[in-house]
């Protein structure tokens, strides 16, 4: 059964015209995330494309099932060969009101004309998404969000002749642990300092955490991004199944930073696992309501997953920060010892819907 949440279409056919425009015995359709030579093929082409637009490779069969498995609020189109070999893909994601997130990811080794014909389907399928998304959210234009490494001059052509534009430029930090940065603070689990109290989400007996601190969580970020670049409000609902497709989910990652006894400021983290070391910690978010700045949560947070890391014997945090950040986060990112590992850009194509 189709969730009611998904506002896409799932049937290619709808979308895409009767001849696509793709090599004789090639079709465009859907794909199998429980397949498991589906799942492996399309890990490869992920980690083609992260060597070819930084120069190594990250993903891992974790992350396809996150985009693959399951229709809630997500749809995919795979571009087959006349052998049944999948050659490109492309990945829609109602990430929030007016801004669908879209993965374009076409086979390296390919002809630049039929990566080119391969490309244009997937932009015409994922066009033609944006406008049944937003026509179902009720809009006039949708907007469709999409990202590139720095240095990928093929993707950024391809981007630019669909339409899409640089709109922003991002780093991606990370700083090394140590074992000894496990006495930061007294105790990540719960510590307090300058009138600041720090915690974890709180767990009911059943092991699953609290909702009320969910909801704390959801509104502090909420409240913290409103002046942030491309914000967009994300129900309460959104933001927790999103969150929980994360291959690094753990409930256990998640902190909150009370001011006099309100919440002001979170921390959701994940495991960045590793095949060939120790795992490392990720900060999916961090924010501070404005009211609340100034008295050092961010860089109490902050302590708290590094020494959180360092307990669990992990040997890196990463994090994400707009290179234009108008709170100037990355300043304190870098005073704290992160440095930048690559770089990363978002592209936008706003779509009249009708």
């Amino acid at each position: 059964m189709i969730p009611e949440d998904n506002r896409f279409e799932s049937d290619p056919a709808e979308v895409l015209p009767e001849d696509p425009g793709l090599p004789r015995g090639w079709n465009a359709g859907t794909v199998d995330g429980a397949d498991r030579a589906d799942v492996e093929r399309l890990t490869e082409l992920l980690r083609a494309h992260e060597r070819a637009g930084r120069g190594w490779a990250s993903g891992s069969e974790d992350d396809v099932p996150v985009e693959v498995h399951g229709p809630e609020m997500r749809e995919n189109l795979v571009v087959r060969d006349h052998t049944g070999d999948i050659r490109a893909r492309g990945s829609v994601h109602d990430r929030a009101e007016g801004r669908m997130l879209y993965v374009h990811i076409v086979d390296r080794t390919l002809t630049d004309t039929i990566a080119r014909a391969c490309s244009d389907v997937l932009f015409e399928w994922a066009v033609a998404q944006a406008r049944r998304v937003g026509a179902e959210r009720g809009l006039t234009v949708q907007q469709i969000d999409t990202g590139a490494f720095r240095d990928d001059e093929r993707q950024h052509a391809r981007l630019a002749d669909a339409g899409f534009e640089r709109v922003r430029t991002w780093w991606q930090m990370s700083r090394s642990v140590i074992a000894e940065e496990v006495q930061l603070v007294p105790d990540p689990d719960a510590w307090s300092a300058d009138g600041v109290d720090f915690r974890l989400v709180r767990r009911e007996a059943g092991g699953m955490p609290d909702e009320a601190d969910l909801r704390a969580v959801h509104d502090v970020l909420e409240g913290a991004f409103t002046d942030h670049f491309n914000s967009a409000e994300e129900t309460f609902h959104e933001f927790i199944h999103r969150l929980r497709e994360d291959p690094g989910h753990r409930w256990d990652h998640w902190w909150l930073a009370l001011v006099d006894g309100q919440p002001a400021g979170a921390l959701v983290g994940t495991v960045s696992e590793s095949s060939k070391g120790p795992d490392g910690s990720y900060v999916s978010y961090l924010g501070v309501l404005e009211t609340a700045r100034g008295r050092g949560v961010a860089k109490g947070l902050l302590h708290t997953i590094i020494a959180d890391a360092a307990a669990r014997g992990r040997d890196r945090v990463g994090l994400e920060v707009d290179a234009d950040s108008p709170t100037g986060a990355d300043g304190l990112y870098v005073a704290m010892g992160w440095g930048t590992k690559y770089t990363t850009e978002s592209w936008h194509k706003d779509v009249p819907v009708s």
